[in-house]
C-alpha cells in the first residue's frame, strides 16, 4: 500500500532528465583535435664557392623539398666557402639566389645560421642572409613552436646567443640550430669539430629549467657527418633530441659506395592539442 508522499516521490524520480546508460555528460567529454603535421628540412655546409659546390647544392636542395609539403628549410652555416671581399658577395648572392629560386615558388621560407667559414664576413652574411641569431615563430605551427638560431661560428657561443637562451618562454616549444656541434655524452664526432665541454654547459645551463622539456630538437653541423642522440642529451633535458647534419656541397663532402656524408635531414612536427613531437629521418645523396 502506498503511503502519503510515495506517489509524488516516484513522479520526481521519473521526471529527472533522461540520460542513456553509458554516455558521458557533455561537460565531461574530452574532444581531441586532429594531429597537425608540419614538415621541414635541415641542410648544412654547402660551401658555395668551392669547386662545384654550387652545382651540388642546386641539385640537392630540390630533392629535400620535392615531397612532404615542406613548410620551412633550415640552413646550418658554412652556406658559402671562405671567400672575402667582392668574391664573398658573389658567393653569398649565389647561395641566396639559388635558395630563393627553388623555395620561393613553393612558398617555403628559409633561415640560415652562420658558420665558421663565414665568421670573417659577418657584414656580408647579414646583408644577404639576415641576422646571425634570433627567434621566430616556426612556420606552420600557429605560434606553438619557436625557431631559435644561434651564433657559435667561432667555436664559442656569442654573449647575445647565451642571453637569448635565458629569455626562452615555457609557453612554447623550441627547435634550435647552431653551426658547431655540442659535446653531448657519447658523441662520436671528431672532437676537434665540436665545442668544448664548458661551451656545452654554458648552452644547456642558460636555458631556463621550466623550458628544458620544451626543447624538442637541437640541430648542428660543421663536422660533415651525420650523428644523432635521441635521449639523455644533457641532465634535465629528458625530451630533447640532438643531431649533427651532413654536408651539401663539394668541400670535404664525399658520397661513395662505402660511406656518404652528403645529404640532409627531413623532419616532422606532430602537433595535437598541447603536445608536440619531433621525428627526423636521414637522407644521403
Amino acid at each position: 500500500m502506498l503511503r502519503r508522499g510515495d506517489f509524488s516521490l516516484k513522479l520526481k524520480k521519473l521526471s529527472r532528465p533522461y540520460r542513456k546508460i553509458g554516455t558521458i555528460p557533455q561537460s565531461k567529454r574530452v574532444f581531441r583535435t586532429a594531429t597537425q603535421i608540419v614538415n621541414f628540412a635541415i641542410i648544412g655546409d654547402s660551401h658555395v664557392g668551392y669547386q662545384n659546390g654550387l652545382s651540388i647544392f642546386r641539385n640537392l636542395l630540390p630533392q629535400a623539398v620535392k615531397s612532404g609539403n615542406k613548410k620551412f628549410v633550415i640552413f646550418g652555416g658554412d652556406n658559402k666557402h671562405g671567400s672575402t671581399g667582392t668574391q664573398a658577395d658573389v658567393d653569398y648572392k649565389a647561395f641566396k639566389d639559388t635558395a630563393t629560386a627553388i623555395l620561393k615558388p613553393k612558398g617555403i621560407p628559409f633561415k640560415a645560421s652562420i658558420g665558421n667559414w663565414e665568421d670573417n664576413t659577418r657584414a656580408q652574411f647579414k646583408k644577404y642572409l639576415g641576422n646571425v641569431l634570433g627567434q621566430m615563430n616556426f612556420p606552420g605551427t600557429q605560434g606553438k613552436v619557436k625557431y631559435v638560431w644561434l651564433d657559435n661560428a667561432s667555436g664559442k657561443f656569442s654573449y647575445a646567443s647565451i642571453s637569448l637562451l635565458k629569455t626562452l618562454d615555457p609557453n612554447y616549444y623550441y627547435i634550435i640550430d647552431c653551426h658547431w656541434p655540442l659535446r653531448v655524452s657519447g658523441i662520436t664526432i671528431d672532437p676537434t669539430h665540436i665545442v668544448s665541454q664548458q661551451e656545452t654547459d654554458n648552452f644547456f645551463r642558460a636555458i631556463p629549467s621550466a623550458v628544458r622539456n620544451k626543447v624538442l630538437g637541437i640541430f648542428t653541423h660543421h663536422a660533415h657527418a651525420f650523428y644523432e642522440k635521441l635521449s639523455n642529451v644533457y641532465p634535465g633535458f629528458t625530451k630533447t633530441k640532438f643531431y649533427v647534419c651532413g654536408c651539401s656541397g663539394a668541400y670535404q663532402c664525399k658520397c661513395g659506395a662505402s660511406s656518404c656524408v652528403r645529404g640532409y635531414y627531413e623532419a616532422s612536427l606532430a602537433i595535437q592539442n598541447n603536445r608536440v613531437d619531433l621525428t627526423v629521418s636521414t637522407h644521403r645523396s
